[in-house]
C-alpha cells in the first residue's frame, strides 16, 4: 500500500473523523432508503429526460433567480472594486487564518470537495424510493443519473469558462483561475445533497443541522482554495454560483419530485414541428 507523505500541519485525527462521519452517513442511508415521499412516489421514480419545455423553462428561471446563484455573482462583482479581490487573496495566503498553511489548505480543499460528493451519494441513498428491491434500485438509478447530469453540466461549463476567461491564478501557475472547479463541484454536490435532505423524514432540527453542515462543506472548500493561493475570492464565488445553478435547474427540471400520480402533459420539438404527449405516472 502506497504511503502518502503529509505536511506537518496535517491532522490524521481530523481526516479520520471525516471518514468516520461519512461511513456513518452511508450506514444511515442504507437503513432509511425505503418508503415513499409525501406524494406517494419514490425518490427518482418520476425522473425523466423529456419533462417538456415549459417545465425546463420554469426550472431555469427559478435556478437563475435563486439567491444562492445571484448573491455570489454579485459578490464577485463587488470584489472587483478597488482591487478588493487581490487584496483579500493576499491577506488570506499570507495569514492562512483557518488552515494554517497553504499546503494544508490545498489538501483540505480536496478532502472537503470529496466529502461533498460522499454526502450527495449518502443522502441520495437515504431518500425514500420504495419498499421493493427492484423498484428501489430502479428509482435510485434514475435519480442518480439526474445528479450525475447536474454534476456533468457543472464540470463542463466550468471547463469552458476557464478556457474562455483565461485568468491567471494568484500563484501564477496557469491561466485557469476563473471559476474554481473545486468550488463549482462542491456547490453542485451540496446543493443536490440539501435537496435530498429535505426529502427525508427527519425532524426540522435534523434537516437544519444537516443543511448547515453541507453549507459549511461548500464554504470550507471555497475558502481553502483562496488560502492555498489557487484562486481569488471571486473565482470561488462564481464557481459556487455555477454549481448551484446547474444542480438546482437540472434537478427541478428532470427529477420530477413534485409530480403527482395521474395524467400530465409534455410538449417536445420534433422534426415536423411540435409533439404533445400525455403521460401517466403510476
Amino acid at each position: 500500500m502506497r504511503k502518502e507523505c503529509k505536511p506537518s500541519g496535517y491532522s490524521s485525527k481530523a481526516g479520520g473523523s471525516l471518514i468516520l462521519t461519512f461511513v456513518s452517513l452511508f450506514s444511515l442511508a442504507m437503513l432509511n432508503g425505503c418508503g415513499t415521499l409525501p406524494n406517494g412516489r419514490g425518490w427518482g421514480q418520476d425522473a425523466t429526460f423529456a419533462p417538456g419545455w415549459n417545465r425546463v423553462g420554469k426550472a431555469a428561471v427559478k435556478a437563475a433567480l435563486s439567491y444562492e446563484t445571484w448573491v455570489p455573482l454579485a459578490g464577485a462583482l463587488v470584489l472587483q472594486v478597488d482591487d478588493l479581490d487581490e487584496r483579500l487573496s493576499d491577506w488570506a495566503t499570507d495569514e492562512t487564518p483557518v488552515f494554517g498553511k497553504q499546503e494544508d489548505a490545498d489538501r483540505w480543499s480536496s478532502y472537503l470537495r470529496d466529502a461533498s460528493a460522499a454526502a450527495y451519494l449518502a443522502t441520495a441513498l437515504a431518500t425514500p424510493s420504495g419498499d421493493e428491491p427492484g423498484e428501489w434500485a430502479a428509482s435510485k438509478a434514475k435519480g442518480l443519473a439526474v445528479g450525475l447530469a447536474a454534476w456533468g453540466a457543472t464540470a463542463g461549463s466550468t471547463t469552458v469558462l476557464k478556457k474562455t476567461t483565461g485568468r491567471t491564478r494568484p500563484n501564477g501557475e496557469d491561466d485557469r483561475s476563473l471559476p474554481s472547479g473545486h468550488a463549482s463541484t462542491t456547490g453542485s454536490f451540496t446543493t443536490l445533497a440539501r435537496r435530498n435532505v429535505n426529502s427525508l423524514s427527519w425532524s426540522s432540527l435534523g434537516k437544519t443541522s444537516a443543511n448547515v453542515g453541507l453549507l459549511g462543506l461548500a464554504a470550507g472548500t471555497a475558502w481553502a482554495r483562496v488560502e492555498s493561493e489557487e484562486h481569488y475570492p471571486s473565482d470561488v464565488l462564481v464557481g459556487y454560483a455555477l454549481g448551484h445553478f446547474f444542480s438546482s435547474f437540472i434537478q427541478d427540471a428532470f427529477l420530477g419530485l413534485d409530480m403527482k400520480s395521474g395524467p400530465f402533459f409534455s410538449v417536445e420539438p420534433s422534426k415536423n414541428g411540435v409533439m404533445v404527449g400525455l403521460h401517466w405516472a403510476f
